[in-house]
């Protein structure tokens, strides 16, 4: 298996497929009407996850769903980002957004559990968050918002990370 060049990856040699888990956050089930009657095709898209601060997403497409449930997954574990953590929570509040889902996570004190809902929850359980705050807005696409609640999480900055750049934009 050849590892991609992608600085947010973090996978190391010991890594397995076996380690992680798998979420189908949505089936989309399309119909064509032909002659003979209709058509379907299914749209998967599915979260990875080894539940210690990595994760992983993929779609696929296919006339059967187990078909596109595994194209999915294997694009889901072609491509791994990694996820600040702070012990069960995140670093800070954040706000991400992709096409019209918009997620705010913020983070939470140890027992409050994860208080989300749907694509939300399954994205922050394959990353390993055990205690967040969540409130989903804008559209209520499931693949939208999931992909919102990635992108809150892979822009969220651990407090050396925001020394460094604070630093760095004063020596400018």
């Amino acid at each position: 298996m050849a590892y991609q060049n992608n600085p947010r990856d973090s996978r190391g040699p010991s890594s397995s497929k076996a380690d992680f888990v798998e979420k189908v956050v949505h089936v989309l089930r399309t119909a064509k009407v032909v002659k003979g009657g209709r058509r379907f095709n299914f749209t998967v898209f599915v979260v990875v996850g080894n539940q210690k601060g990595l994760i992983g997403y993929g779609a696929g497409k296919s006339k059967e769903a187990q078909d596109a449930t595994r194209k999915a997954t294997e694009r889901a574990h072609k491509h791994y980002y990694n996820v600040q953590l702070k012990g069960g929570t995140i670093q800070h509040p954040i706000v991400g957004t992709q096409d019209g889902g918009v997620v705010m996570l913020r983070p939470a004190s140890p027992g409050t559990g994860l208080i989300a809902g749907g694509a939300v929850r399954a994205v922050l359980e394959c990353a390993g968050v055990k205690d967040v705050l969540s409130k989903s807005m804008g559209s209520s696409n499931k693949t939208a918002v999931a992909k919102a609640t990635i992108d809150a999480l892979l822009n969220i900055r651990s407090a050396e990370q925001v020394k460094a750049i604070k630093s760095a934009g004063a020596a400018a």
